[in-house]
């Protein structure tokens, strides 16, 4: 017999809300041309790639973020290169399987711009390029929801770092790749699959963790104020 929406309830379990924080490390690696870069690149740690691409969502700044990347920040003002910085800017990493894709990716834009522009192979940087790692340190909020429902009231609340955790940084974690919240749901078995379609639509690269939580934020009470269940 086919479990009920009743029975789904009550073996999800609860969902437990956290924060996080990324502790930066240097890897003592540094180039100042950008051959050097992408040797370095081909070389370089996944988790180093996973910082220069997702840990500016957390850094603290007053102004929009001009580039979305450090790679496409640093051809822009240190190689002073636009065209490779445009083409590494416009590069989504949830567009690909997983972090080696991304990784390929980028050295092919930057083989490619090499041979486009011979004096790129020997023009030194104004400014070096510092290859860092980061590690995510978990902190427990304390906070646990019981129903789903309520994710459109918590979201508001959450700080940006715990919807970076949750939303981002879970795709780490997560046997599919997605958020935390859509692993939950799931738990509840085909009772929230549009909700989950809804939650797999949100790209949360390009804008700030503050604007992903309103969207979020707006997902949710769209659909449980409505006829989403």
């Amino acid at each position: 017999m086919g479990s009920t929406d009743s029975d789904d309830r009550a073996s999800a379990p609860t969902f437990t809300v956290k924060d996080c924080a990324l502790v930066t490390l240097a890897t003592g690696r540094k180039v100042r041309l950008l051959q050097e870069l992408r040797n370095r690149l081909e070389e370089i740690d996944t988790a180093s790639l996973y910082h220069h691409f997702w840990g500016g969502l957390l850094a603290s700044r007053f102004e929009e973020r001009e580039y979305h990347n450090d790679f496409a920040a640093w051809v822009r003002h240190g190689i002073h290169d636009t065209v490779l910085a445009e083409r590494l800017a416009v590069l989504d990493p949830t567009g690909f399987s997983d972090l080696e894709a991304l990784r390929q990716e980028i050295l092919e834009q930057i083989d490619n711009r090499l041979d486009e522009a011979e004096h790129l192979s020997w023009s030194r940087a104004t400014v070096q390029f510092e290859f860092v790692c980061s590690q995510i340190v978990v902190f427990h909020t304390h906070r646990e929801l019981e129903r789903p429902e309520e994710l459109a009231e918590v979201m508001p609340e959450l700080s940006p770092s715990s919807v970076f955790y949750h939303f981002i940084d879970a795709r780490r974690r997560t046997p599919d790749r997605r958020d935390d919240f859509s692993d939950w749901l799931s738990g509840y078995g085909e009772s929230y699959s549009e909700l989950q379609s809804q939650l797999a639509g949100v790209d949360p690269y390009f804008g700030s963790l503050s604007e992903l939580r309103d969207e979020l934020g707006e997902l949710f009470s769209g659909y449980f104020g409505g006829n989403g269940q």
